[in-house]
């Protein structure tokens, strides 16, 4: 965390010397300095997913929803990403969209999991 913590500030020195500089690249230093925190944070996300992996063989769970939680953790991240990016270039009416999609993304995702969840109660009322 402390990495991730000093390559954003660092990050954010370097865009507020350049922006009084040259503007334009301060929003390559700060997309550069995301994809660089996106690409560690990728590393978390593997050992999470091995360690699901290792409870899936103590207990029996379907892996159908943990990798539907999964596809969901990862649409929420790079859907905030994309859209801090494009407020940050001053295009928030474009993050506003990705951010509605990512959010009917999560909803379509979900639809089996519900489905499945009412199944199952209708089971138990019958």
């Amino acid at each position: 965390m402390i990495k991730i913590a000093v390559l954003g500030i660092v990050g954010l020195i370097l865009c507020l010397i350049v922006k009084e500089l040259r503007p334009e690249y301060a929003s390559y230093i700060s997309m550069a300095t995301g994809i660089c925190i996106l690409l560690l944070a990728t590393g978390k996300l593997e050992y999470l997913l091995d360690m699901v992996k290792k409870m899936e063989k103590y207990v029996p769970i379907d892996s159908t929803y943990l990798y539907t939680l999964f596809k969901m953790i990862g649409i929420t991240y790079v859907g905030q990403f994309s859209a801090g990016l494009c407020k940050d270039a001053g295009y928030s009416s474009i993050a506003g969209q990705i951010e509605v999609f990512c959010k009917l993304s999560i909803l379509a995702l979900s639809m089996p999991i519900l489905s499945s969840l009412l199944d199952t109660i209708q089971g138990f009322l019958t």
